[in-house]
């Protein structure tokens, strides 16, 4: 399977596309960063352990499009938050962090359309303030409008994380997260909640 990853050097993407890469699947992990994908990759577009590292802006839709149609995969995945290094820091990042979240999804999914490629996108499973649930809102209306897949996650904690421990009920260890991620490529459409409780389809 060719699986495109946006998001794909993050916290969890990373895991995921390092996963999929073992399973024998080609795997295009994307990042708008430069540093971020020479240090998985060696290179804008070079292998790495199976996985191409490609420098793409989820918020440039003509970009993101020639990427998606020129890698052609059977499934296109919605990993990015740009969450900062600290939560102290997350205030700064809300109105970004919505823009991946609305805009960036939007053009996920006509990327991803574009090539008849299934879509699964990262949600959460945890409450949230209003001003961060309805970027969350439009995101899951969005890809099951797709007939994509939704994967709601716990609040992540271990390494690389904000946490090192779980804080609460709705939590999931990051590793436990890519793994469930990966089990789920060929669940139908819906919404999945993992967390360290269980995988639980909820739709």
């Amino acid at each position: 399977m060719r699986v495109f990853i946006a998001g794909g050097t993050g916290v969890i993407g990373s895991r995921v596309a390092a996963l999929l890469a073992v399973q024998g699947h080609d795997v295009a992990a994307t990042s708008r960063s430069i540093d971020r994908v020479k240090s998985l990759a060696g290179g804008q577009t070079l292998d790495h352990g199976g996985v191409v590292g490609m420098v793409v802006d989820i918020l440039d839709s003509d970009g993101l499009a020639a990427a998606v149609r020129d890698f052609a995969p059977d499934v296109v995945m919605h990993q990015v938050t740009d969450l900062p290094r600290s939560r102290a820091l997350l205030p700064f990042r809300l109105r970004r962090l919505a823009r991946v979240r609305t805009r960036g999804t939007d053009n996920l999914v006509a990327a991803a359309s574009a090539v008849d490629a299934r879509v699964i996108a990262q949600s959460v499973a945890f409450p949230l303030p209003r001003v961060a649930r309805r970027p969350i809102d439009h995101l899951e209306t969005t890809v099951l409008g797709a007939s994509g897949l939704v994967l709601r996650y716990g609040a992540f904690y271990g390494d690389g994380t904000w946490s090192p421990t779980p804080a609460g009920d709705h939590a999931v260890h990051i590793d436990a997260a890519a793994r469930a991620t990966v089990d789920a490529l060929g669940e139908r459409t819906g919404i999945i909640e993992v967390r360290d409780a269980g995988v639980t389809r909820v739709r």
